[in-house]
């Protein structure tokens, strides 16, 4: 009997693409794709990520460019999940796309100048549409899940980016608000024109400030959304564990949290909620989330007979969840009388000490592709050492050069070693 010609290729990169960190899924999803549907960029735009909603790969002239309002206008005029060929602004250029909406996260998949395809039903589309099925879904897992990995980088990422936002909101509207002054000065004349320029500059501020709220609500969560949200999530248990699980809200107007701390406190309360359920003699458990304006400060008690003990291994993974984003667990247990569990997570990010790398907002890969680098390794060992591509290393060396503002191995090396890398 003959066999059957086996994609290995194809399998490989789809096997590559599950097991992809958040940092390199986009990498991996356009190499899976590239042999089937070519493009120039890929971006992946989805909210559920909010240290990182922009995952990107290709051309850098692209990548560098686009811009959160950008996806946010293409995704709103997709009627349906696509495949979409059309024409949009993406990074500031009108350009032909391939655009795609997975429908039960919202995430979108934007391909740019995609390769000419035949019409009818074609192998290239039917396994983007599986390939990107499969990376929204992941996505949303990894952030669901919330892990300690994940918690870190989007912090940075987070903090970064309101920083960033912040200093170019304030240096267009100095520079927007002098302009409008000029203009409004009855010292001129040209009242047409006055008037024609204070009304484009005033819409500059509006689309400004529209523009900076839209970045904050990425990385943000009003509290009491995401607490809705852990009890959607916990509502089939309440529905059919037979146990009472009751829910004492925070303040309405309790400051909103950041999205890794929404992730991480919704992640820890689940958990909890599992792992005490599984004792038998359990009746209620009870929640709690408030905030003191610094941090948000979770509660989560059963009646149980405490059996729960801070040794088991889900109750360590919980603590480390809290360790990434520097915050505090306490468990108390007494036998016979349950387990009383205290997490206080801070909002903000600590500030950086000197030397530390945060700003630099490098991926987790990044970060490896450094050290390696500043160890004296060449491409090719440091993509042997990685598991990865050589072109793969010339990628994130790319990368890091623009990130650190650098020009040559010498300099990324001899920075690195500045802030504490030093070579093996």
């Amino acid at each position: 009997m003959a066999q059957p010609d086996i994609p290995w290729p194809l399998l490989r990169s789809i096997a590559a693409l599950g097991e992809a960190p958040l940092a390199d899924i986009a990498e991996r999803l356009r190499e899976s794709l590239l042999p089937y549907v070519g493009n120039s960029a890929l971006v992946i735009f989805t909210e559920d990520c909010t240290g990182r909603p922009q995952k990107k790969a290709g051309a850098e002239e692209i990548t560098s460019r686009v811009s959160i309002s950008e996806l946010d206008r293409l995704r709103a005029d997709l009627a349906d999940a696509g495949p979409h060929v059309t024409e949009a602004v993406v990074a500031r250029e009108t350009r032909r796309i391939l655009a795609m909406k997975h429908l039960p996260s919202n995430a979108l998949l934007v391909l740019t100048d995609p390769a000419p395809a035949d019409s009818g039903e074609e192998p290239g589309m039917e396994l983007l549409a599986y390939l990107w099925r499969i990376t929204a879904t992941r996505i949303q897992e990894k952030v669901s899940d919330a892990p300690p990995s994940y918690l870190l980088e989007s912090r940075a990422a987070s903090a970064e980016r309101i920083r960033v936002t912040a200093e170019l909101t304030d240096l267009h509207s100095t520079t927007l608000e002098t302009l409008l002054a000029a203009l409004r000065s009855p010292g001129l004349d040209d009242k047409t024109a006055r008037t024609t320029v204070t009304d484009l500059a005033a819409k500059a501020l509006v689309g400004l400030r529209s523009h900076s709220d839209r970045t904050t609500d990425l990385v943000e969560e009003p509290v009491s959304k995401a607490f809705e949200r852990l009890r959607e999530d916990l509502r089939p248990l309440t529905n059919f564990s037979g146990i009472e699980v009751q829910f004492i809200e925070p303040p309405l107007n309790g400051r909103a949290l950041p999205g890794e701390v929404a992730h991480a406190a919704r992640a820890i309360v689940r958990g909890l909620v599992l792992v005490m359920m599984e004792q038998p003699e359990v009746r209620r458990i009870r929640t709690q989330w408030d905030c003191d304006g610094e941090n948000l400060l979770i509660n989560v008690r059963d009646d149980g007979g405490g059996a729960v003990t801070p040794d088991e291994p889900s109750i360590s993974r919980m603590d480390k969840r809290v360790q990434a984003l520097d915050g505090q667990f306490r468990m108390d247990v007494m036998s016979g009388w349950g387990a009383d569990v205290f997490v206080s997570l801070p909002l903000d990010p600590p500030n950086p000490p000197a030397g530390d790398v945060t700003g630099w907002n490098l991926a987790a890969r990044e970060l490896e592709v450094l050290q390696h680098l500043a160890a004296g390794q060449r491409n090719r060992t440091i993509a042997s050492s990685l598991g990865i591509s050589e072109n793969t290393v010339k990628f994130h060396v790319r990368n890091l050069f623009r990130k650190l503002d650098v020009g040559s191995r010498t300099e990324a090396i001899a920075l690195a070693h500045s802030h504490g890398f030093r070579q093996g």
